[in-house]
């Protein structure tokens, strides 16, 4: 029997498992909502969906316009092209055709053609050239502001002829990752910092935990990253990077910093480690995050909190003098653990 789950837009709650029946009834009463069962690669709207379409159904208003074969309507995001350098510290470099650009944070650039000229526009550049007033530009400024961004992004625009490269480094080890947001539902959740660089028309906005516990212990805080478009974006994780594919209430423990992004239809919570002992020396901390299918997750194996935190551990300490291997023989340690500036 096919089992049907939907959600209310702007909602992470979810609704299900349905019958075929009680999904037709749901989906007569509410028309907005969107849908999964096993086989579909995301949610879907419900209006596009064969088994609830009606003779008023419109097209669903948040779907790209398709291109016509004059080329006058075009995707809203730019089809930009693009290839991953390197293992433990890559890099992406977007191929632009003329007039197409890439959106990227302040500091991402590595390097980049002539032809392709360099702008900082306000917010994320979603509504840059797209008619966008000056309230819907510092409401984008702000949401960046909130989830720890800079006010500012910087845009790539290809303004020569042919073809045309830039480049965007990691600012730490781990992996870049590119993820065509149409092929996702339109939507995804990241952790803050994650966005490197996409294709001009994507949307970095906010996402809130409603519950407070998940807020407090979850490692995200309450405010996540939300890329909302069509085209491709580049997110960058620590360390390794896995995917996990979670059926409709599977549910998946991890360390509360190793969560890098997931679908908007997956829960996130959060439950104790276990008893005292655990708690106190288990190494983990107090609580792990949850989440709860159906969706696809991201898991980072180095958050940089980790990594920061290692590195601190190792920093000098005591007004910054070193402390070498042979440091607890004092100065006749220091003059044979072979690392001494003369």
């Amino acid at each position: 029997m096919t089992q049907w789950y939907f959600v209310a837009p702007n909602s992470a709650q979810r609704i299900g498992p349905l019958d075929d029946a009680g999904a037709r009834a749901h989906a007569q009463r509410h028309r907005d909502h969107q849908c999964w069962r096993e086989g579909l690669s995301g949610w879907q709207p419900v209006r596009a969906m064969p088994e609830f379409a009606t003779s008023d159904d419109a097209p669903p208003p948040h779907m790209p316009p398709l291109p016509s074969a004059s080329g006058s309507q075009r995707a809203r995001s730019d089809e930009i092209d693009y290839r991953i350098v390197g293992n433990d510290m890559p890099f992406v470099e977007v191929e632009l055709d003329p007039g197409e650009s890439a959106i990227a944070e302040a500091g991402a650039l590595m390097y980049k053609d002539a032809s392709v000229q360099m702008d900082t526009v306000f917010g994320d550049g979603s509504h840059s050239g797209q008619g966008g007033g000056f309230m819907d530009k510092l409401l984008s400024a702000g949401k960046r502001v909130i989830t720890g961004e800079s006010l500012f992004t910087t845009m790539f625009t290809h303004t020569g002829t042919g073809k045309a490269r830039v480049a965007f480094a990691a600012p730490y080890p781990g992996t870049v990752l590119a993820m065509k947001l149409s092929d996702h539902g339109g939507r995804l959740v990241c952790q803050k910092d994650s966005f490197l660089a996409g294709a001009r028309g994507v949307t970095v906005g906010i996402h809130f935990q409603r519950k407070i516990l998940t807020g407090l212990f979850g490692g995200e805080g309450f405010i996540m990253q939300k890329l909302e478009g069509d085209g491709w974006v580049f997110v960058h994780a620590g360390g390794t990077l896995v995917e996990r594919d979670l059926a409709a209430g599977e549910r998946i423990d991890v360390d509360t910093g190793c969560v890098m992004a997931y679908h908007p239809s997956v829960t996130m919570d959060v439950k104790a480690v276990g008893g005292i002992k655990s708690m106190l020396f288990g190494g983990e901390g107090v609580f792990l995050a949850t989440l709860t299918g159906p969706g696809k997750v991201w898991l980072q194996s180095l958050p940089f909190s980790r990594m920061a935190g290692r590195m601190l551990a190792a920093a000098p300490q005591g007004g910054g003098k070193d402390r070498g291997e042979g440091s607890v023989l004092g100065g006749l340690g220091r003059l044979l653990d072979g690392d001494n500036n003369f």
